[in-house]
Formats: C-alpha cells, structure tokens, sequence
C-alpha cells in the first residue's frame, strides 16, 4: 500500500468530498419516494407494483454489485473508481430525468446504480482505511449519519422539485456529481490495497442481482398474478437457483462476492443480520407513511416531504448524544435499544391513525420515536460491523454492510407492496404493515444482542498479550 499521501485525507476538505458523495447516493433514494404519484400520473399508471421497480431495480443492483466494485476499486485504485461511479451516476440522473415510460426509467435507475455500487465502498474506504483504528468506529458512523441526513432532507427537497417536475429530482444530481467529481481531482489522494489481488467475480454480482430481482418479482407480482400461479412460481425457482449458484461460487471463486472468511467472524456475521433486518423493517417506515399522506390524506408531495422529514433528522441528532452520553453502553445494547424503539413507534403508528387528516395526534408522536430509534441503531450498526474488520477489509467488508443494507430494503419495501396490494389500500392493511415493521425490528435487536454476546468474548485474546 502507498502510504505516502494517507496524511492528506485528514483535510477536512477530503473528508467533506468523501461524505458527500455518500449523501448525494442516499438523497436520490430518498427524493424518489415523494415523486411516485407525480410519476405514476405522469406515465398513466397507479400501479404500485410497477412503481416500485424504479427504487427496487437501483437498490437490487446497487447491493449485488457493492462488493465486487469495492474489489475492483481496492485493485485498480480507490480514487479513481470513485471518480468513474460518480460519472456514471451523474450521467444516468440526466438521463433519467429524459425517460418517456416507467421501464426506460427503471433501466437508467439501473445505470445510476452500477455509479453508487462504484462510489460508495470507494469513498467508506477512502475515508476508513487512512483512520488509525481507534478512529475507525467514529468515521464509520458519521459516514452511516449521513443517509440519515439523506433521508431528512431527500423528501423535503423531492417535494420541493417535484412541485417543478418529477424530472427536477433527478436533474439536482447532475451540477452535485460535477462538484463532487472537480472537488475529488483537487483534494481527495488515492489509496491502493491489494494491487495484485485476482479479479473479483462480477458474474457472482450478476447472479445474486437476478436471484434477489426474481424474489422480490414474485412477491410484488403475487397479488395479481396469483401466489401459487406458474409465473410466481417460477420466479421463486429461479432465485432459489440463482442463490444455490451465488452460494456455490463463494466458496469456490479466488475473489467471491461475499468472502467466506468475512462471515467466520462472529460479530461480523451477526451485525450483518441485524442490519438486513433493522432495514427491511426502515424500508417499510418511510415509505408506507408517505404512501398513506399521499393516497388517504391527499398530502402534495411537498406537503408529504416536510411532514416526513422530522423524524430523520432526529436522527443526528440522536447518534451524537448517543455517542456523547452512552459511549461506555455496548454497541450491541444500543442497537437494541434503538430497534426496540422502532418497533414500538410501528405497534403505534397502527394504534393511532385514522382515515381523517391528523398529522400531529396520529403521525408525529410514532415518527419522532421512530427517528430516536434509527439514532441509536443504524450508525451503531455499521461501527459495529466495520470496526472489527482488518485495514485492507474495510472496503470489501463496508461492502458486505451497505449490501445487507440495500437488500433490507428492497425486501422491505417489497414486502410492503405485497401487503398493500395495488389501488388505494386500506387502513388495515397499512396497519398490518406496520404491525410487519414491529416484528422485524424487534427481531434485528435480537441479532443485535446475539452480535454483542459473541463480541465479547472475543476480545481476550486480544487484552491477554497487551498486559506481557
């Protein structure tokens, strides 16, 4: 590794760039949630199922290619792999803003995606490999806080340009990408690991997209092709097959996907668990309410953003007091706290609404919880995780995190649109939507738990030889 140019990454300048572009990857996610009726009226469709592709197509492709373009960018050089994904990903936002139908749509959501897959494992390790350990955990968290902000300020600032046009919400990533890509050149160095390490396995990056795309096919589908029809059916067979061969080449390709060593270590394996799970259950949160405002209180898309945009940005606020206050709490009990926090604030939301507009007595009070529940979980989740990974793992192993992360959410928000059905669902199936995101959060805080339970231990061996 060249270490000669690591000091210059601790300019605050680098590290700006560096999380920016983490912020700009989660502020289209979450721009687009807003923008779904206008999209929908726009193309001559109402259907949810058909809509959804156009957040599950990025987020399926932006998952299965994490990992194999973290290893790509460990080989041929961090800075400009993130270079490359922020070009791609800003010349798809343009393109996406010219889509005339749904599926060109989804397609250049595809092309956006392959971008972040490249961006993002290269800018976490950009920013974690220069961190002495010791600040590892923190510079991972604060990469973690930024979807957060993301998500404040991503349906605030897509109603606003929705109001516009729905292209507007895409086309505002175009003048950010060219900042962040003139402001890379100038201030972010490179650093290389693993130089001469084997190709990474893109086709296993191609399967596992195809496999998961065909799982949650068949759950969106199930409603109007029928759940025991052949084209469900099929669609199941081939994620079933697809995961078989995706298992089959990790344990067999000399730079799997997801390498098997990664999942030996225990507190690895267990917070990936909990942060698959954590965001199934964050998927559903975000977008089942703005769906409700939308289609049962008749909420503008701006109206909708500023009403949504209070409980993500609890969310900093809630990491830093965590952070500051509770430093000495495990990881794992925070992150308990935190999901059981969500869970309740879900057991809530379905307690308290009803059909007429009621924002403050029916929305605010479980959203607010909600957001102080996200603060103590999901910067803790990717701290746990990374934290204990090697220097020349973090990119591929922050990629296994973000992987889990945006496969929790692809099964969230499909799983969501399978219990909603499409038309105007009702408000006991919204209800049994959020009863869903109870029990998928309370479970994340029990792989939480499991997580700091077989973290301990570990750390022995670790302070025996320290005390020779």
């Amino acid at each position: 590794m060249d270490t000669r140019s690591q000091p210059r990454l601790y300019r605050p300048s680098a590290v700006v760039v560096l999380t920016g572009a983490a912020f700009l990857a989660s502020l289209d996610l979450f721009i687009v949630n807003v923008a779904f009726d206008e999209i929908g009226r726009d193309f001559g469709t109402a259907s949810l199922g058909r809509l959804s592709w156009i957040l599950n197509a990025y987020a399926v492709v932006y998952a299965a290619l994490l990992v194999p373009m973290g290893r790509l960018t460990d080989r041929y050089g961090r800075k400009s792999g993130f270079v490359a994904g922020l070009i791609v990903f800003t010349a798809a936002s343009l393109a996406c803003g010219f889509a005339p139908g749904v599926w060109w749509l989804v397609s250049a959501r595809v092309v956006q995606a392959i971008g972040a897959a490249a961006m993002t494992p290269a800018s976490l390790g950009l920013l974690l490999a220069t961190l002495p350990p010791e600040r590892r955990a923190a510079g991972a968290r604060l990469f973690a806080i930024t979807g957060a902000v993301a998500a404040a300020f991503g349906p605030a600032v897509g109603g606003g340009l929705v109001q516009i046009s729905w292209q507007a919400a895409f086309w505002i990533n175009v003048p950010l990408g060219i900042l962040l890509v003139a402001a890379t050149l100038k201030v972010v160095p490179d650093v290389r690991h693993n130089q001469d390490a084997p190709r990474p396995d893109l086709l296993g990056g191609v399967i596992l997209a195809v496999a998961i795309a065909a799982l949650v096919l068949g759950i969106v589908q199930g409603n109007d092709w029928g759940w025991s029809s052949d084209r469900v059916l099929g669609a199941w067979v081939v994620a079933a097959v697809g995961a078989g061969a995706f298992g089959w080449l990790i344990t067999h390709h000399r730079a799997p996907v997801i390498d098997p060593a990664l999942l030996r270590v225990p507190s690895f394996a267990w917070a990936n668990v909990a942060q698959l799970t954590f965001n199934i259950a964050f998927g559903v949160g975000l977008l089942s309410r703005i769906l409700w405002m939308q289609e049962h209180w008749d909420y503008s898309a701006l109206r909708t953003g500023l009403a949504v945009a209070l409980g993500p940005a609890i969310v900093p606020i809630t990491s830093i007091l965590v952070t500051r206050w509770l430093s000495r709490v495990a990881p794992g009990v925070l992150i308990a706290i935190g999901t059981t926090l969500f869970a309740v604030s879900g057991v809530w939301q379905a307690l308290a609404t009803g059909p007429s507009p009621a924002y403050v007595a029916d929305m605010l009070g479980p959203w607010i919880l909600g957001g102080i529940g996200v603060g103590f979980a999901l910067p803790q989740l990717m701290a746990a995780a990374t934290s204990a990974l090697p220097a020349h793992q973090t990119a591929t192993g922050s990629g296994v995190v973000n992987m889990g992360r945006q496969v929790g959410l692809v099964l969230g928000t499909s799983i969501m649109v399978g219990i909603l059905g499409d038309g105007v669902p009702s408000l006991a199936r919204f209800q049994h939507v959020w009863i869903f995101l109870a029990i998928t959060s309370f479970a994340a805080g029990l792989a939480a738990l499991a997580m700091e339970a077989v973290r301990r231990p570990a750390a022995v061996p670790v302070l025996v030889p320290a005390e020779d």
